[in-house]
């Protein structure tokens, strides 16, 4: 299926299409490029660069490249990710010597199509050790939209080695790291942050909310990310690591750090052998909140039911 580009009658793909590449997966929507899924040879899986809706990586480049303005901390936020750190008392969000890693095993699919693309993959969580800790499926929707750029994330841990612990820890989970010019704060930064209780800025980080949207100037145009916490999840509505700095994660364990509770009373416990799952909506786009109706795209997400 192909339609005319509006300038030189080039024909152009339309629709999601996933293009294999050097360890990485291309994911590209109607013929320009949103996405890499980078999978090989990293600590953990991850999206980048991730393409803001007015055609500008959205994200913090470093430590993939150097950037300009960017601040060159915290190594281990590498654009756009899912990690947690304290899966049966091991480390797997920092890179340190004493980190895990989660290591790809196989795609289980990948398949590209008009209105929506599909990664679906295998991991396997490895403890500095090397002992397995625990495996994942991690299924991941991207879609040809009108309404702005929409990525699903959902991931299933199977406690396939044993019981596993998903600690309480506000290190985690699901995450983006934003563009400097994005931060609440910085020489640059010229953003804000509001969730579905009203929280703003730094008074949105350790709250609860069903939704929590990152916005701010990307070369010249407000344009912003909202991370939607499906109200099947575990503990719903989460709570938000999301930092003045531009950190932006969706925690669900953090209790300990966010509500000042006694040490492992956000610890969630999958019995050996069965399974959890977590699903996530990205909704990028342009304007502010209001302006994106994030409000609304949410209540439209929370309608739908899981996806077999």
């Amino acid at each position: 299926m192909v339609a005319k580009a509006q300038a030189g009658g080039i024909k152009r793909e339309q629709g999601v299409k996933i293009v294999k590449a050097d360890k990485k997966l291309k994911v590209e929507i109607n013929g320009k490029l949103f996405t890499e899924y980078n999978y090989r040879d990293v600590p953990r899986p991850f999206f980048y660069p991730v393409i803001g809706p007015n055609g500008v990586p959205i994200i913090r480049h470093w430590p993939m490249k150097e950037g300009k303005d960017e601040a060159q901390d915290h190594v281990h936020h590498r654009s756009l990710w899912f990690t947690h750190g304290e899966v049966n008392g091991q480390d797997f969000w920092g890179e340190g010597r004493g980190s895990g890693k989660i290591v790809h095993e196989k795609f289980e699919k990948v398949t590209s199509g008009r209105d929506v693309g599909i990664i679906q993959s295998r991991n396997k969580w490895v403890a500095r050790d090397g002992k397995v800790v625990c495996t994942d499926t991690r299924t991941q929707r991207f879609y040809n939209s009108p309404d702005g750029q929409m990525m699903d994330f959902e991931i299933t841990f199977h406690a396939s080695e044993g019981k596993v612990v998903l600690g309480d820890t506000k290190e985690g989970s699901m995450a983006i790291r934003l563009a400097p010019t994005m931060r609440v704060e910085g020489k640059v930064g010229k953003g804000h942050i509001i969730n579905s209780e009203g929280h703003r800025d730094g008074a949105a980080w350790g709250k609860r909310a069903a939704w929590c949207d990152y916005y701010g100037p990307v070369n010249g145009d407000i344009v912003g990310v909202a991370i939607f916490d499906h109200p099947t999840n575990p503990k719903h509505p989460t709570w938000w690591h999301v930092r003045n700095y531009g950190l932006f994660a969706a925690n669900p364990f953090g209790v300990h750090n966010f509500e000042n509770k006694p040490r492992g009373t956000g610890d969630i416990t999958i019995p050996a052998g069965e399974s959890l799952t977590f699903r996530y909506r990205f909704y990028f786009h342009k304007g502010d909140a209001e302006q994106a109706q994030v409000a609304k795209h949410y209540r439209q997400y929370a309608a739908t039911e899981p996806l077999k």
